[in-house]
């Protein structure tokens, strides 16, 4: 029973946790502790073991409301970032996700990528190395290992039939911009040449030094335009994430039309916040949609806000009906 209930249940802040940071504060029978342990349901059950019975606190519950959806206009082609709804199985995100209309689970692992099969669901944004954001192409040192991860992994996603696998830049370390550039494309140079031969485009995603990832190099869309042309390779292009460059530079829409050629994926939040992309946040999702649209853009647009709605997957459903121009 318990196991059913943390299936179908919300568990309230006074023991759960911020997704972000990955902090869980566990209920003991006698008193309150906080701990720093990874989010799993199978993590909560432990912690909560010595509870007899849930009822009497009055938990709400996480309904996802009506499944059902108005068919897709097919215009925008959606996405979802697991790691956002990672109170969740794999599982059921998928299942969720295939019955909304979402084709595809973003930001998964090698051995993530047959649960999102199972469903019919491809993985248009996938994890090849285990590195990290900060460390990245920017310090020379990680060239090595970041070869010998993408050499392991990119016959595995072509083998999965997946297109696009994404990296960082990792952060600045005292570089101009002009610097970080060369360094960058000297240890992209053998990967991107990797790609080429599996047909897998290498993506940088584009991220804010600003609010939440200080230092961070590729933080401006024109110095991700300037290594793409010094890479000079189809199989090398970026991840405009419009939640990250609203803060870093706005002008969202003239940059999505005068750059669609350099993008070859995009993510979604809300500003301020990173939560959910309805009237609570400044950017106008069905506008920006549209002009991603009217570029003849073809792949995927992944949701990557965190929700702060207690019925999480109600509010995936209306951000993919927000985006569904």
């Amino acid at each position: 029973m318990l196991c059913k209930f943390l299936k179908y249940n919300y568990i309230p802040s006074c023991f759960l946790f911020n997704l972000k940071i990955e902090r869980i504060c566990c209920l003991d029978s006698s008193f309150l502790k906080k701990n720093t342990m990874k989010i799993t349901r199978k993590r909560a059950l432990k912690n909560l073991s010595g509870l007899a019975t849930l009822s009497f606190m009055g938990l709400p519950t996480v309904s996802s409301g009506n499944n059902e959806i108005e068919p897709l206009s097919q215009r925008i082609n959606h996405s979802v970032c697991e790691w956002c709804f990672n109170q969740f199985e794999l599982e059921e995100l998928c299942e969720f996700a295939k019955n909304i209309g979402i084709s595809s689970i973003d930001l998964l692992t090698p051995d993530q990528w047959a649960t999102a099969q199972k469903y019919d669901l491809t993985c248009a944004m996938a994890y090849g190395s285990q590195m990290g954001i900060v460390n990245g192409f920017s310090d020379p040192q990680n060239h090595e290992n970041l070869l010998k991860e993408y050499k392991a992994s990119f016959p595995k996603a072509a083998g999965a039939g997946l297109k696009n696998v994404i990296c960082f830049s990792g952060n600045r370390n005292g570089l101009s911009d002009a610097a970080g550039l060369e360094v960058c494309a000297k240890g992209l140079d053998p990967v991107v040449k990797l790609a080429e031969k599996h047909n897998i485009v290498l993506t940088m995603e584009l991220l804010n030094s600003k609010v939440d990832h200080h230092d961070y190099l590729c933080d401006h869309t024109e110095w991700g335009v300037a290594l793409v042309d010094k890479l000079s390779s189809p199989n090398f292009k970026l991840l405009y994430d419009i939640y990250h460059m609203q803060i870093m530079e706005g002008d969202v829409i003239a940059t999505v039309q005068k750059r669609k050629d350099y993008i070859s994926h995009y993510h979604t939040a809300g500003v301020p916040g990173r939560n959910e992309i309805d009237e609570t946040q400044e950017l106008y999702y069905p506008a920006i949609m549209k002009a991603i649209a009217d570029t003849g853009f073809t792949g995927h647009v992944a949701q990557e806000f965190i929700p702060k709605q207690q019925d999480a997957l109600a509010s995936l459903k209306k951000g993919i009906e927000i985006c569904d121009i």
